[in-house]
């Protein structure tokens, strides 16, 4: 039996939620009222600003109604319900502070054992919609990374991945760039040399949340893609280094471009980086685009390389990551902020030829609606 309970002074309620007591202060249940004066029935966007909330807001009454809330507010008089599941998803009374680098609930970190779980779609059915395409998105969501076989071997191919989920994020190089071997290249990922696993662009501001690889050639030897979990990585230094992981939060990196005419791209953020509340939001690692450290005091400078030493010393290690090679009309997408991708260096015979853009995704997390087929937007991160 749910228990609910004022205190005296009616600024807050008690109300027990999964076996939990859980506690709404007045003015957050007023400025959250989902009713048609609060907000817009068509988009759900608030009609009020605070300004337009008494100041004294109080409760003057509450009761449950099956799974309702129904709360009445003073001195407005006004009465409006709240749905209990939503108030057990939106809860901010929660006992203990989290640690640093905590994850949310819909994020599982992962290492090489995913090798035979990796999220994987058939073009042909993703681009139906409805199930298949939800089920997909959901685990590159998870897992930050997804690959697509199945595609049309056909210039502009990258485009119809993008289609399913986002827009394409133009930079520099244009709409999309080509991966393949270049004379005098402009980037070290248009040479057969291996890379190791990074983070692409991380000297843009901000950096770009979804990376799309596409293969329209693939003969050479070589040339395997990996993929690593950039969150995995971090945490397992916490765990095995804790210090490591700090500094590494701690003091700013900085990542510099300038391999065009006219480009100069640079950006300071930390290798690790962390929301105010100790959320794991970001990781930034790309040994090619490092730029000289400077943010970081002197006597924490060799501490800092201890640290980045060790942190790409996970990275490396083959047990965090996954590795597949791309044929034609094969795909990945990437959550560049998470998970790092890396390829084995190839020969110069046969050819190795991909295509790949930034995307700006509009969502990552799938509204029900999607089980029904509607080809929608929905949104979850809002630059993903």
């Amino acid at each position: 039996m749910t228990s609910l309970s004022l205190s005296p002074d009616g600024s807050y309620l008690t109300l027990e939620l999964m076996g939990q007591p859980r506690r709404f202060h007045a003015i957050w249940l007023r400025d959250n009222a989902q009713d048609p004066e609060t907000r817009a029935p068509g988009n759900g966007q608030r009609l009020l600003a605070l300004r337009d909330i008494p100041a004294k807001t109080r409760l003057a009454a509450a009761e449950l109604s099956g799974e309702t809330l129904q709360v009445s507010f003073a001195p407005e008089d006004k009465t409006v319900a709240f749905d209990l599941s939503w108030l057990a998803a939106n809860a901010y009374d929660k006992a203990g502070q989290k640690a640093a680098g905590w994850l949310p609930e819909h994020l599982t970190p992962w290492n090489s054992s995913l090798m035979s779980d990796v999220p994987l779609g058939d073009f042909q059915e993703l681009a139906k919609g409805g199930d298949a395409l939800r089920d997909w998105l959901g685990k590159v969501n998870r897992y930050g990374f997804g690959k697509v076989v199945n595609g049309p071997i056909e210039d502009g191919a990258l485009f119809s991945v993008v289609d399913l989920f986002g827009y394409v994020r133009e930079t520099n190089y244009g709409r999309h760039f080509e991966v393949r071997t270049e004379v005098n290249p402009t980037n070290l990922a248009f040479t057969g040399l291996g890379l190791q696993a990074h983070t692409d662009n991380p000297y843009r501001d901000p950096v770009p949340t979804v990376q799309v690889l596409y293969c329209l050639e693939s003969s050479a030897a070589g040339g395997e893609n990996m993929v690593v979990d950039g969150f995995a990585a971090a945490l397992r230094l916490r765990e095995e280094r804790e210090e490591y992981f700090d500094v590494l939060a701690r003091y700013c990196a900085r990542f510099e471009y300038a391999g065009e005419t006219g480009v100069f791209l640079t950006s300071r953020r930390p290798m690790i980086e962390l929301a105010s509340d100790g959320e794991l939001v970001a990781v930034r690692f790309n040994n090619r685009s490092a730029a000289a450290i400077t943010d970081v005091p002197y006597d924490q400078m060799e501490a800092y390389y201890d640290a980045y030493r060790q942190l790409a010393e996970f990275i490396d290690d083959p047990a965090m990551g996954v590795a597949f090679k791309l044929e034609p009309g094969e795909s990945f997408i990437v959550d560049n902020t998470r998970v790092l991708h890396a390829r084995t260096g190839y020969s110069g015979a046969g050819s190795r030829w991909l295509h790949g853009c930034c995307s700006g995704a509009i969502v990552i997390t799938c509204w029900s609606r999607w089980a029904s087929g509607s080809r929608g937007r929905y949104s979850a991160h809002a630059t993903m």
